[in-house]
């Protein structure tokens, strides 16, 4: 076999598939396989057991693909110059719901995994006879860690993906092959003193420059988390339903973001911003019917309605309290405990402004009485009397 050659047609038909990135490092474990231990000890990751499991297989690679020698790493635009994102502050938030960006598409893991077979194929065939095996975002591999030893981007403070070429949107995948092909050199970390994504967090999930406390992140509470959502963390979620953008968006390198041709023709531009007065009765026929086929359905549906009655608590809007009193008798107690909550809020809400009248009127009347019986004043009036 010849290495050089190989990959030069391994690239070439990455790029006809319409991979936006495409780039070799070798089968090493990754350098950061002590922290993710750490990290995982520390209970960053919540409840995602997922990520406990087969930890010898994230630390090598070689116990997922026995010989493996090479990884290829692929990334894939979903940035859209036109995506109207923007989560409000509590102050200005609509009735609308967010959705994080690379949901707004059908599923990425169906649209790619036709793509990366394809992929494979092609790299038995020009390293033959070599093995390959390929994921994207489902196996038990650091990707992020592989994907800058490649060069692909590098680690943000944030703990995600960042590249020079695509900004912080885009998707990766893999494929471990036994072929020895010849690595490219890493990307270095280029944060420099920015700390916007950790200033831009809701939640403060980032507690420290490349760690992320899932715990408190907006897209594990949305997604991740199948319980109730911590009572404290509610108000902070403003109107977002599914994940959160905030930390990627702050991002100054996402002004060198390009739109990539892979998902273009897949997006969802209807799920910029739901209305959430009418997902919010969406029973659970419609909701597998309308998201089973976007990375949505991850949230399953309780749980996409436990978002929205946050989201609709967060709006403070009156008008919505006839759609949540039914929501707060439900008998999935879940949905009906968050609707409960977001039923105190609108009320609480609302009440603010008559408490404040009154609160403001009994100031004036207390020190109009202080003046009154000021010695001062009884002289005077005393006077006035006689």
């Amino acid at each position: 076999m010849n290495s050089e050659r190989a990959k030069r047609q391994i690239l070439a038909k990455a790029s006809e598939l319409g991979f936006d990135a495409c780039r070799v490092t070798n089968a090493a474990p990754p350098a950061s396989g002590r922290r993710y231990s750490q990290w995982l000890a520390f209970g960053g990751h919540g409840q995602m057991a997922y990520l406990e499991r087969n930890q010898e297989k994230r630390l090598d690679p070689a116990h997922i693909l026995p010989e493996v020698r090479s990884v290829i790493t692929l990334a894939t635009s979903y940035f859209q110059n036109n995506p109207q994102n923007t989560a409000q502050p509590p102050a200005q938030q609509t009735s609308r719901g967010i959705i994080a960006r690379y949901a707004r598409y059908a599923d990425y893991h169906k649209i790619l995994a036709g793509k990366l077979k394809t992929l494979a194929a092609t790299v038995r065939q020009a390293a033959s006879p070599a093995a390959a095996l390929w994921y994207v975002d489902t196996g038990p591999i650091l990707e992020r860690d592989l994907a800058q030893r490649a060069g692909i981007g590098f680690i943000g403070k944030h703990t995600n993906l960042i590249s020079r070429s695509l900004g912080n949107w885009f998707f990766l995948s893999e494929i471990l092959t036994t072929a020895k092909l010849p690595p490219d050199p890493p990307e270095k970390n280029r944060c420099g003193a920015c700390q916007r994504c950790i200033i831009a967090c809701p939640t403060q999930a980032i507690p420290q420059p490349f760690v992320l406390d899932a715990r408190r992140c907006i897209s594990y509470l949305t997604i991740e988390l199948k319980g109730p959502i911590p009572t404290p963390l509610r108000p902070a979620i403003g109107n977002r339903i599914f994940g959160c953008d905030d930390c990627l968006e702050a991002c100054p390198w996402n002004r060198f973001a390009q739109e990539g041709q892979i998902m273009k023709s897949h997006a969802k531009p209807e799920l910029n911003q739901l209305p959430l007065q009418d997902w919010a009765q969406l029973d659970e026929a419609a909701f597998q019917q309308r998201f089973r086929n976007t990375p949505i359905y991850r949230a399953q549906w309780k749980g996409f309605l436990r978002n929205v009655c946050v989201a609709l608590g967060n709006t403070g809007n009156p008008d919505h309290l006839p759609i949540l009193q039914p929501l707060s008798q439900h008998n999935d107690p879940l949905i009906a405990e968050h609707a409960s909550w977001a039923l105190r809020q609108i009320q609480n809400r609302s009440k603010k402004p008559q408490e404040k009248i009154k609160k403001d009127l009994k100031k004036v009347d207390d020190e109009w009485n202080a003046v009154l019986l000021s010695p001062g004043c009884r002289q005077t009036t005393g006077k006035l009397r006689q």
